[in-house]
């Protein structure tokens, strides 16, 4: 997965003006601006980045598995990106030039990442397997 950082504000600035992105290469957004995550030396700071999105991600995929450990790899893969957030007509600025454009073109699905509904959506494909 190709994971891009996304801020909490939902406005125009919704995607981090440092962040990757690509309608046929990022698959979706997840929290990636002012993190409070541990640091060096047993510290905590607030970071920002895609190496502060990208945990989270792994965090979501992380509790699937804990609760769904007979679903493969590409199984959660496919869970995290079907059960994306979708944001629709956002307008956000595209990273690196000032252009607004809609949110769903900067991802191959559109969306966020989506504890829940990835959740919810673990359980329908585990009632298939059983």
């Amino acid at each position: 997965l190709e994971i891009g950082a996304s801020s909490w504000d939902k406005s125009n600035d919704f995607i981090a003006p440092f962040s990757n992105y690509g309608k046929k290469t990022v698959d979706f957004f997840s929290p990636g601006v002012n993190i409070y995550s541990t640091y060096p030396d047993d510290e905590y700071q607030s970071n920002s980045g895609t190496s502060m999105a990208s945990p989270v991600t792994a965090g979501v995929a992380a509790l699937i598995m804990s609760y769904f450990p007979d679903l493969t790899a590409a199984q959660v893969r496919n869970i995290l990106r079907e059960s994306t957030r979708k944001f629709d007509n956002l307008k956000v600025k595209k990273p690196g030039v000032n252009e607004d454009v809609n949110f769903s073109q900067l991802t191959i699905t559109g969306g966020m990442v989506n504890a829940y509904e990835a959740v919810k959506l673990a359980m329908n494909q585990q009632k298939k397997i059983e």
